[in-house]
């Protein structure tokens, strides 16, 4: 997949964030109405890099531009398109989303609350507007796969797994994943997705969100639920009524490395195989890299680099090329920002 050379990042100087990308990554801006070249897409723009908590929660704002420097610096902005995020509309939201949920996120700030969740997941200023934002990129991604202006579409401010349909979760207000697969089937017609997860983290809002569905293939590697939140995707949790098969979970005993990681992915890809998926939708979390403060795995990044390559072909073998890839967690700012350009250069075309 490779890419010509079209735009870089738009606007990003309003960002303190990234201000150590070079000016020409601050200020070419793309030509109205000039189609995209590019096969690939990367979300990054200052409105993305707004999502994250203050007063030193882990999931901050300066996590997109530490990734960012980190494409700038492997030569990767001058090989992908780089479209702006835009604000999801309600209706869009709820196609995953409760009404009563999504009522309750955007009047959080009015009503004074200080927490959506139990405590993982804060009242910070703009919710809503933020959190929609990560959705909205994520659905304009979507749009331009499913109409043919690129195969791929990368994301790090995005894959908030853990957010379910009526509730805030783990960092996660909305879950941009959830309104994708809900979206693919009720706009463009795709029913059967594949839903890949390496984060640390088990993907517990898309899990039981379409646990009984047999549609959404599911195959999740991450720490061993009982030892890290959420405690959730044992290995025999495999899907409900007609789902039953169609659900892999994999869980790694803390301090797991690459060595386990390569056969665990050997059963995602047998999993897949089985089910033809037409679409893929992968959550490349970085948060199982060693060093990360929030759990116990000791990955390097080679292991994103080798689920990104499989993932395409894959995509390229079953759904035309079709991949959307998220961010995820990853809370170690240099380690996420090696895993998440990996997957973005195999994305591009193994750079």
């Amino acid at each position: 997949m490779k890419c010509a050379r079209r735009t870089v990042i738009k606007s990003v100087a309003a960002t303190a964030l990234l201000a150590a990308l070079p000016e020409l990554a601050r200020t070419e801006l793309a030509r109205p109405g000039q189609e995209d070249e590019n096969n690939v897409n990367l979300y990054a723009d200052d409105k993305l890099a707004e999502y994250g908590f203050p007063d030193g929660h882990p999931l901050g704002i300066d996590r997109q531009g530490a990734f960012l420097r980190e494409v700038e610096a492997r030569g990767l902005l001058d090989k992908v398109a780089t479209p702006h995020s835009r604000e999801a509309l309600r209706e869009e939201i709820t196609r995953f989303h409760s009404d009563e949920y999504v009522a309750r996120v955007a009047t959080a700030e009015e009503q004074g609350l200080s927490m959506l969740d139990g405590g993982d997941t804060p009242v910070f200023p703009g919710v809503y507007r933020k959190s929609a934002c990560v959705v909205g990129a994520a659905l304009d991604g979507l749009a331009r796969v499913m109409d043919g202006q690129c195969r791929c579409t990368m994301q790090a401010i995005g894959g908030l797994h853990h957010a379910g349909r009526g509730h805030a979760a783990g960092f996660c207000v909305f879950n941009d994943l959830g309104v994708v697969i809900e979206t693919l089937r009720q706009v463009y017609g795709i029913r059967r997705v594949a839903y890949l997860d390496i984060d640390v983290h088990h993907g517990d809002g898309v899990f039981y969100a379409f646990e009984d569905d047999p549609d959404l293939i599911f195959a999740d590697i991450h720490q061993d639920s009982r030892t890290l939140y959420p405690g959730s995707g044992r290995e025999d949790e495999t899907g409900k009524g007609r789902a039953a098969g169609t659900k892999l979970n994999i869980e790694l005993p803390p301090f797991s490395g690459d060595a386990a990681f390569m056969p665990a992915w050997e059963r995602v890809e047998a999993h897949l195989r089985a089910f033809e998926p037409e679409f893929f939708v992968f959550q490349c979390g970085a948060d199982g890299l060693k060093g990360d403060p929030l759990a116990q795995l000791e990955y390097t990044p080679a292991v994103h680099a080798h689920a990104a390559r499989r993932v395409v072909r894959l995509a390229d073998e079953f759904a035309g090329g079709r991949v959307m890839a998220f961010g995820g967690g990853g809370y170690n700012r240099t380690n996420l920002a090696r895993a998440w350009t990996d997957v973005l250069g195999e994305l591009v075309g193994g750079v």
